[in-house]
């Protein structure tokens, strides 16, 4: 170990110089150990946020619990009461078989390509949830495939439903009817769509309730894809869930302000 001394200073003050430099050393020695544990200590906690923040990232999000009628399309009427309608000719037996009973009425446009669209409760139903219905019912039909503005649609009670015609056995998705029908004639296509408690609701045009709802749609000229991509892009909802919710054909899209 080397000390330097100061030829002009006394022994003794050499001495207090050397001793205070050691001192003053080691207060900087002790200052930069603690530095550095202090740095250590923010490294780990800055590790252990990123990693925290990572696996909320990678985290699966909680998914709510889906009611039975969701995997059909649906919508509640004003009156309250649960109207579903078949996706394809399978879910159109299912809800029939399954599903309907003598208190609900069985709902469909006269058109070839049309869902199985079952109120529930619609015996019991007022005038005006049997149009909402019957709207919803055309509005999903091949009638908005191929651009037509109305069709006629019809009720039945379950009764009057069955697998088997006078040629023989019906296929899947279709039913013969007998006895007489409640008409709707020249009802017109439309629906509207929205978001209520984060979830993509569909209503008939005709229901008090669209009016609240974002988006007015009709037959028009839209692809189906891009109708989904501009809803989901102002709802921030998911385009698959509209999708879902949307008829087959394309769109006039008119959104309220």
């Amino acid at each position: 170990m080397k000390i330097k001394l100061d030829w002009r200073k006394s022994a003794q003050e050499n001495a207090s110089a050397a001793y205070q430099s050691a001192k003053d050393a080691a207060a900087k020695e002790a200052g930069a150990r603690d530095a550095i544990e202090k740095t250590k200590i923010e490294i780990v906690l800055a590790m252990a946020d990123k990693t925290k923040t990572e696996a909320e990232r990678k985290a699966p999000e909680m998914r709510r619990k889906r009611e039975w009628y969701e995997k059909f399309r649906w919508f509640f009427t004003s009156g309250g009461k649960l109207a579903v309608a078949g996706r394809d000719a399978k879910q159109n037996d299912l809800l029939v078989a399954k599903s309907m009973n003598e208190f609900d009425l069985f709902f469909h446009a006269d058109i070839q390509g049309a869902p199985a669209t079952i109120l529930v409760g619609g015996k019991e139903a007022s005038q005006q949830e049997k149009i909402e219905t019957a709207q919803f019912a055309a509005s999903h039909s091949s009638a908005w495939k191929v651009g037509a503005a109305s069709v006629d649609v019809y009720a039945v009670e379950k009764g009057q439903l069955s697998k088997h015609a006078q040629g023989g056995y019906v296929g899947a998705g279709g039913f013969a009817i007998s006895g007489e029908r409640e008409w709707f004639r020249s009802t017109p296509l439309g629906l509207a769509i929205g978001l209520k408690e984060g979830i993509v609701v569909c209503l008939p045009a005709v229901h008090p309730d669209s009016p609240g709802l974002p988006f007015v749609l009709s037959p028009g000229a839209i692809e189906k894809g891009q109708a989904a991509k501009k809803i989901s892009a102002a709802l921030k909802a998911s385009a698959d869930e509209l999708l879902l919710a949307l008829p087959s054909g394309k769109f006039s899209l008119k959104q309220r302000k």
